[in-house]
């Protein structure tokens, strides 16, 4: 285990003069707003595997100059959380990443499978998967648990080279560059506007303007609060209080004390006035749903299985895992906006996706019935 500083400065050094480096991150993530980090792993090669004790290492930015590389590889299965994770507790917007998951969906394999699966689909290497309830925090950490976290860095150099020759021969190289690129975009990695948070309240979609006006008041104050707390945000408050609460819109602290999962004395005067702002919001500046046209449910429904129907096919034919080309969810938000559908919005009417399917898809949506 790399425990001091001299020792990862050391490490990070050595992995400054790879073209490759595995990474990795095992952590907690209970009772927190953001995850507690437990160890680092780190391979330079298969068999040079380096675990970095981030409980006894509390400064982790000496690792930046490696994520931010833009000669380095970075290997990552399902990268996005990890790096995230990563950026949070050194301050690096990774670069250069090579995500073994998205390069399944490009291969012919599938793109939701579980580093255990890929590893045994691509060199036949069968994991040991009994410590995925370990709590990366505790110390000590026992020889099982320290044989496990290496296993998920050790064999990913040969994994990426299995992949990217599988892409090769399908004719795909062209459009996995593309994918990775997105990858290098700081905005992946960045805490999400908190004023931007009201739009995934569940149960908030049939909200009026107004209602829509307090309940993004609340939800970035609660964001705020689950931060600043270090707490999740159902901690603080839940999604069916945030709703009740834009839909009620108490005026006054008995009214809070009233309602469940509000702890009144100590917060309830900020909510009151995060509502009152909500309230003075001018009418033609409270935040509205996206209109869409109204189809007829019959309608949508029969485009909507044409086109997955479509999208399968195609994506066969290509060799390309199907809901890495477009998640159903993409494809009805597309049946949905038809002729308003635009290429910032939808990434099917963007680059490999739109060549592919993307503009046949939208056909299918514009279409005339």
């Amino acid at each position: 285990m790399i425990d001091t500083p001299q020792a990862l400065a050391e490490l990070v050094e050595r992995a400054l003069q790879k073209t490759c480096v595995a990474v990795d991150t095992e952590f907690v993530w209970n009772r927190t707003y953001y995850p507690k980090l437990g160890v680092v792993q780190l391979a330079l090669a298969s068999d040079d595997c380096h675990l970095i004790d981030t409980v006894a290492i509390e400064d982790l930015s000496p690792l930046a100059p490696l994520l931010e590389h833009p000669d380095i590889v970075l290997i990552l299965h399902d990268a996005v959380q990890d790096l995230t994770i990563l950026r949070q507790t050194t301050g690096a917007f990774p670069l250069n990443i090579f995500d073994t998951r998205c390069a399944a969906g490009l291969a012919n394999m599938s793109s939701t499978s579980s580093l255990a699966e890929l590893l045994e689909n691509t060199i036949g290497v069968s994991l040991d998967k009994t410590e995925t309830r370990t709590d990366w925090v505790q110390r000590p950490l026992s020889e099982e648990q320290l044989a496990y976290a290496i296993d998920d860095v050790c064999y990913m150099h040969e994994v990426r080279d299995v992949l990217i020759k599988r892409v090769e021969e399908i004719g795909r190289s062209e459009w996995l560059a593309e994918e990775l690129a997105t990858y290098d975009k700081p905005s992946l990695y960045e805490d999400r506007d908190p004023r931007e948070q009201y739009q995934r309240v569940k149960g908030a979609g049939r909200a009026s303007p107004r209602e829509f006006a307090v309940l993004r008041e609340v939800a970035a104050w609660r964001e705020h609060e689950a931060r600043r707390r270090d707490r999740p945000r159902s901690h603080v408050l839940t999604d069916e209080t945030l709703v009740f609460l834009a839909r009620r819109k108490p005026q006054a602290i008995e009214d809070l004390a009233q309602t469940r999962g509000i702890n009144a004395p100590r917060d309830g005067e900020r909510i009151l006035e995060k509502i009152r702002i909500g309230l003075e919001i001018p009418d033609d500046e409270c935040p509205r749903r996206p209109r869409r046209k109204r189809y007829d449910e019959d309608v949508i429904e029969r485009k909507l299985s044409e086109s997955i129907d479509h999208l399968r096919k195609r994506s066969s034919e290509a060799q390309i895992d199907a809901p890495f080309v477009a998640a159903r969810a993409e494809v009805r938000s597309l049946v949905l906006d038809a002729e308003d559908a635009a290429p910032e919005a939808h990434r099917l009417l963007r680059g490999w996706r739109r060549d592919l399917v993307g503009a046949d898809l939208h056909g299918i949506a514009t279409r005339a019935e």
